[in-house]
């Protein structure tokens, strides 16, 4: 018996770049040539607006069988959605507040090379907090990131929360280039695996793998085999590697099959 099998893709750095729409020649070879192999499923810690920018509009439910936008607490199974839980349900009123303002204080102490607008995203489940602001071009994305990768802005910004908050039940997770996430404990990209049902191998695809990134969770479950990319094409060049080994497995299932007498 063949293995029933799904894929499960991150969006940004894996199927996209960061905050783009998906390209062409990846969207064909991953709806035209891996969808006939395996069943599709995308997750993200953007809201849904933001999925359906980068991966078709509407049509994104006719693409992928699950849908999951903000860590899976925003949740879509064949077109349908899921039920949802909210931040300040977990938290509070109050203790969300405290947070929040803490982050727009600390955010205008802050000294960086320019500031945009949209400090921090208010989503479902999760806060989303950019020091340099969302609005930002795609060029002063790379050079905030680059900016960050020597002076730990986001890092730091992480650290001074955790020490203003040790009691608050929350993971924070840096992903992307210039934001980094804050949510209940236990609401990282696993939380969507509890919707995914009836599959032997659940296989997830992300970039952000290592301890603190985004993916990091997901990729070392028990529930899910895990694939850390580099950028879209290695996405791509993972994915004929995994349907090389699966019809190699196929076949070799089939020369041990025991033939029947007449």
């Amino acid at each position: 018996m063949s293995k029933k099998i799904i894929c499960l893709f991150d969006v940004d750095g894996t199927l996209t770049e960061p905050r783009q729409p998906i390209k062409p020649n990846i969207e064909k070879f991953v709806l035209e040539t891996v969808k006939k192999e395996f069943d599709l499923a995308v997750i993200g810690g953007s809201d849904l607006v933001k999925l359906k920018e980068q991966l078709g509009g509407g049509s994104i439910f006719e693409k992928y069988k699950y849908v999951f936008a903000e860590n899976g607490l925003i949740a879509f199974k064949d077109g349908k959605q899921l039920p949802a839980e909210t931040i300040q349900s977990m938290i509070g009123e109050e203790a969300l507040q405290d947070l929040i303002n803490f982050c727009l204080r600390y955010i205008s102490e802050l000294h960086l090379p320019f500031k945009r607008g949209t400090f921090i995203e208010f989503r479902t489940g999760m806060l989303n907090i950019s020091p340099v602001g969302r609005n930002c071009t795609r060029e002063e994305r790379i050079q905030f990131y680059e900016y960050d990768i020597e002076h730990q802005v986001r890092q730091k910004f992480i650290q001074a929360l955790k020490k203003e908050f040790p009691d608050l039940a929350l993971t924070y997770s840096i992903g992307g280039q210039i934001s980094f996430d804050v949510f209940p404990v236990g609401w990282n990209k696993t939380y969507c695996l509890r919707y995914i049902e009836g599959y032997d191998e659940i296989h997830f695809f992300g970039d952000k793998t290592t301890e603190g990134g985004n993916d990091y969770e997901i990729y070392e479950s028990d529930l899910t085999i895990g694939h850390r990319v580099t950028c879209p094409e290695d996405t791509i060049k993972q994915l004929n590697v995994l349907m090389a080994v699966i019809k190699e497995n196929k076949e070799k299932e089939q020369l041990t099959v025991p033939m029947q007498c007449a």
